[in-house]
C-alpha cells in the first residue's frame, strides 16, 4: 500500500480518536467530575497515539516534517465538522466553509514543492 494512503487513512482514524477523546466527554460526561472525563478521554487517547504515532513514522519516509502537519489539522478538520454536527449537534456554520479554505490554502503552499525542497 502506498505510504500516502497508510500515512492518510491512520491520521483519520487517530482523528476519530482523538476528536472523541478531546470533546465527547462535553456531551457524556458533563455530570461528572473533571477528572473522570480526563481518565476516560486518556484511556481514548491511548487509541489515537497507537495510529497516530505509525502513520507519523510511514509519513516521515516520504513528507516533511511541516507537510506532516497541515496533512494533520486539514484530516483534524475533515473530521471534526461531521462530529460537531452530528454527534454534538452543533449548528452547520459558514465560518466552517471559511476555516476549510484556509486550511487548503496552507495545503497548497506546504505541499507545492517536494518534500524538503527549499521555497
Amino acid at each position: 500500500m502506498p505510504v500516502a494512503v497508510t500515512t492518510v487513512g491512520l491520521l483519520l482514524l487517530s482523528n476519530v480518536f482523538m476528536t472523541f477523546a478531546w470533546y465527547a466527554h462535553l456531551r457524556n460526561l458533563a455530570d461528572r467530575p473533571w477528572w473522570i472525563a480526563a481518565l476516560a478521554s486518556w484511556g481514548i487517547a491511548l487509541f489515537e497515539y497507537l495510529l497516530q504515532v505509525p502513520a507519523n513514522r510511514a509519513g516521515y519516509t516520504q513528507f516533511s516534517l511541516a507537510q506532516l502537519k497541515i496533512l494533520q489539522e486539514a484530516i483534524t478538520l475533515t473530521v471534526f465538522v461531521p462530529f460537531a454536527l452530528l454527534y454534538m449537534r452543533e449548528p452547520l456554520k459558514l465560518d466552517y466553509l471559511w476555516a476549510a479554505l484556509c486550511i487548503l490554502g496552507a495545503v497548497y503552499f506546504i505541499f507545492r514543492s517536494p518534500a524538503g525542497a527549499a521555497a
